[in-house]
């Protein structure tokens, strides 16, 4: 009996449904990413549910290794689309997990200094004799 994949649990961990041309290759596909450290594999309709952490694996990757083992992944013009974006979506968000992380209070103070000195209406220059009402 296949165990189902459980829920992810981070940000950085996916769980991604690769489909097949062919349903005679699931099978293959199946024991070849099982034997993957780090990725977990289950059951899905026409293809495969896997799983597993963007600082290990990216959906392109596994896509790109079983295409040069000879799988024929789904072609339709939805999964080609589907598939760029989270391609171009997991390449963002690693790019976004290597940058080192911005100080925020320090920043936030540039904005605050700036409010300050930029004229924004609250202001009334007009000296205090000539706005009071006699």
């Amino acid at each position: 009996m296949k165990q189902p994949v459980s829920p992810p649990r981070s940000g950085s961990e996916k769980e991604r449904c690769i489909r097949f041309e062919r349903s005679g290759q699931v099978e293959q596909a199946r024991r070849l990413l099982s034997g993957l450290e780090g990725m977990e594999v289950g059951p899905a309709a026409h293809g495969l549910t896997v799983r597993y952490n963007l600082a290990d694996y990216t959906l392109e990757g596994i896509e790109k290794a079983l295409l040069s083992q000879g799988f024929n992944l789904e072609t339709n013009l939805f999964s080609k689309i589907r598939r760029s974006l989270i391609y171009f979506c997991e390449e963002t968000q690693l790019r976004n997990m290597r940058m080192p992380e911005r100080l925020i209070k320090k920043s936030n103070e540039i904005y605050v200094k700036a409010w300050e000195h930029h004229p924004h209406g609250d202001r009334d220059d007009t000296p205090l004799e000539l706005r009071e009402d006699k």
